[in-house]
């Protein structure tokens, strides 16, 4: 199955990104998206949750899942849905059973197990879930995206006054990444909500350099960097990538929206300097274009609360109500990249909470039994083989009347060794 998420993730990335505002982050749209969309096949919901997925939640649960079951090597992505053991019912089985063959299902794990499971599908990059557990969670969904790439061909490294006279940057900075002489993309691009901007591509060398998984044919990752005029709005900036990215791997010579370097005047901007000198050439009409980019090293870390409008998190408790009983939602991201000479790393976690009204306060009795005097005791059989009780269910065994304790044994006092 084909999927067309563009659209409807460049959709949702506006609306996440948005709630974060421009301050320095990274975030997955796709991972939350995700989410959403598992639970498309729960209760239809033509409100919040499909104006979120920005599309009917069926088509999004099956797009999951053909996404799911045919996991990408080079960013290998995992779900999970569990459930406290007794908040079980038929209807929360019944939509487990539509969910894709790769998500995890089971009892609640405790703390220290969803932890585990976010370090595990994170590449060891993220090392706790978004969210901490508590006796209100009846229900828990997971997500987690990453990716450790290598570039095929890693960046060669410049002075930082390669980012121009202009950039806030460059006096704070040593050194930045330039491009090499060959395998990397840069252009000048006209795009309608950003007008023109800068552009820059990196691919994931052979083998991908990702340890989680092996590379398949035509299988990669293309990470793509748009830079607009000061001023512009970081969403319009955002919008322009995502128009950008949705065809840069494409072969073809002239990308969309490409400026030709001879339609732009020559000197310096904030974003590019253009010059021109003779030299010799075998281009057509003798007219050559050249481009390189200096770029800064880049990391960032960052959590998302995903309950806010629009995100779609907050319609899940009427889509998982029906499942298994009234519930509030809580729901948190975790993110974290690093971008590089020689690479690009990041993972995100997303993590939902179903939670339920801790009950009222009464009273509870506990007995401690003693067994402080003489007493019996009964070994009895027990046979139930074949789906049925066999002729020792039941059969007393050995039987006995305890009248002389002894103490605990010296070999017995320490802890028995892990399994």
């Amino acid at each position: 199955m084909t999927t067309n998420l563009h659209g409807p993730l460049a959709r949702y990335a506006a609306r996440l990104h948005g709630s974060v505002g421009d301050r320095h982050h990274v975030a997955s749209p796709l991972g939350a998206w995700l989410l959403l969309a598992l639970c498309g096949s729960a209760v239809p919901d033509t409100d919040g949750l499909a104006d979120a997925l920005g599309t009917d939640p069926a088509t999004a649960a099956r797009t999951a899942t053909a996404l799911l079951d045919a996991p990408h090597p080079l960013a290998p992505a995992a779900t999970a849905v569990w459930h406290r053991p007794d908040a079980d019912t038929d209807a929360l089985a019944a939509w487990r059973a539509t969910l894709p063959r790769a998500t995890e299902t089971g009892p609640l794990p405790d703390q220290a197990g969803l932890d585990a499971w976010a370090r595990r599908h994170s590449a060891g990059l993220l090392d706790r879930f978004p969210l901490a557990l508590s006796p209100r969670v009846v229900l828990a969904l997971a997500s987690a995206v990453a990716t450790r790439i290598s570039w095929a061909d890693p960046f060669d490294l410049a002075p930082a006054a390669a980012l121009g006279p202009d950039s806030p940057w460059a006096g704070r900075l040593t050194r930045v990444l330039r491009t090499p002489a060959y395998g990397h993309r840069a252009w000048i691009a006209a795009t309608p909500e950003a007008g023109d901007v800068a552009v820059h591509t990196a691919a994931a060398g052979p083998g991908g350099g990702n340890d989680a998984a092996e590379p398949g044919d035509g299988a990669g990752l293309l990470v793509v960097s748009v830079a607009a005029a000061p001023g512009v709005a970081p969403a319009d900036v955002l919008a322009a990538a995502y128009r950008i990215a949705a065809d840069a791997d494409a072969d073809a010579d002239e990308p969309a929206g490409r400026r030709s370097l001879f339609e732009l005047p020559l000197g310096a901007t904030p974003l590019w300097t253009l010059r021109e000198e003779t030299v010799r050439t075998h281009a057509r009409d003798r007219r050559e274009e050249r481009h390189a980019a200096a770029l800064p090293c880049w990391s960032a870390r960052a959590e998302h609360d995903l309950t806010g409008p629009g995100l779609g998190f907050s319609a899940l408790a009427r889509v998982l109500t029906p499942l298994v009983g009234g519930i509030d939602i809580e729901a948190r991201q975790a993110v974290v990249a690093r971008y590089s000479r020689y690479g690009f790393e990041a993972a995100a976690v997303t993590g939902v909470f179903g939670t339920v009204s801790l009950p009222p306060e009464g009273v509870a009795r506990t007995a401690e039994l003693r067994f402080g005097h003489p007493y019996a005791v009964v070994a009895v059989a027990t046979d139930r083989r074949g789906g049925g009780v066999g002729p020792w269910h039941g059969v007393p065994v050995f039987s006995g009347w305890v009248a002389e304790p002894d103490d605990v044994p010296e070999a017995e006092l320490a802890d028995p060794p892990l399994a």
